[in-house]
């Protein structure tokens, strides 16, 4: 079981922005968010959004960083990616 976290490469809103997912369920994953202190709004589907600024945070905490393919690759392995129209159900 673990949190893995991609390069903060995805921009948006004026910020670039990474995405936080659990190999293992989503409870960990929102277990971990709170650690972090990560709004739940921040929660999309399946992964949660993480600006640049807080990416050597998550690290910090614990996430393993990953490359975008490699962070998909395991959120799929895992049964836990929800591509879009699925909704944002925990």
């Amino acid at each position: 079981m673990t949190i893995y976290i991609d390069p903060p490469t995805w921009p948006g809103h004026g910020r670039m922005w990474s995405h936080l997912v659990s190999d293992e369920s989503y409870d960990e994953l929102h277990a971990f968010a709170r650690k972090l202190g990560v709004p739940e709004r921040a929660f999309e589907r399946d992964h949660y959004d993480i600006p640049s600024h807080h990416y050597a945070d998550a690290v910090a905490a614990g996430a393993v960083e990953v490359g975008s393919k490699e962070l998909v690759r395991r959120l799929t392995a895992a049964g836990l990616r929800r591509p879009k129209g699925r909704g944002n159900a925990t």
